[in-house]
């Protein structure tokens, strides 16, 4: 059996905190692992970011709730569904995904911890465990599965090399040309028949 790990943000769902950004005017939220990728780097950033402007968790979950999956997702998900076990992988947080993992139909979800004070204030952050999508994948190697993964950022990368075949999905240009081991694509049809080319491959 063969399973496929995504990723969620740029894959399936919009970019949460360039959402927040835009929805602020806090330009500085716009930063990603396509721009940082050093996570905890990235992460102290925003979490100082979100003291400075006294945004709480309610906030974010509040713009969250306008959001949806991206255009095509759901239905791609569906499709990949019929031929591969889909677990997620993700660096996002329980407490952000909930109602966008509602509408793609509650696909299995592996990521990360918020932690929130009494005033509602995102204190801080608690990863599941460091590399975890690398870690995820080398999990379901033991167990004896093949893994085809695809992602669009720095923060894929290790899983997209540690996973028997890796795919970007609309990465930007600086990911394409210090990865140009992994195959590019730009669609959620490009995307499925990768993942199908992959398969009959490992």
């Amino acid at each position: 059996m063969q399973i496929a790990c995504l990723d969620l943000e740029g894959v399936l769902v919009p970019e949460i905190w360039i959402n927040v950004a835009e929805r602020t005017g806090i330009e500085e939220l716009r930063a990603t692992t396509r721009d940082i990728p050093d996570y905890d780097v990235l992460m102290r950033q925003r979490l100082r970011i979100l003291d400075e402007h006294r945004l709480k968790l309610a906030d974010i979950q509040a713009v969250i709730a306008g959001m949806g999956p991206l255009p095509g997702a759901h239905d791609f998900l569906n499709q990949l569904r019929e031929k591969f076990q889909v677990i997620i992988l993700s660096d996002t947080f329980y407490d952000f995904a909930a109602p966008l993992m509602k509408q793609l139909g509650h696909p299995t979800l592996l990521c990360h911890r918020l932690h929130i004070d009494g005033d509602g204030r995102v204190a801080d952050y608690h990863l599941r465990m460091p590399d975890q999508k690398r870690e995820g994948v080398k999990a379901l190697h033991h167990l004896k599965f093949k893994v085809i993964a695809a992602g669009d950022s720095y923060n894929d990368t290790s899983m997209l090399a540690e996973a028997d075949a890796g795919i970007l999905f609309c990465p930007p240009q600086n990911v394409i040309d210090e990865f140009p081991q992994f195959p590019v694509t730009t669609s959620y049809e490009e995307l499925l028949s990768a993942f199908i080319d992959a398969s009959v491959r490992v």
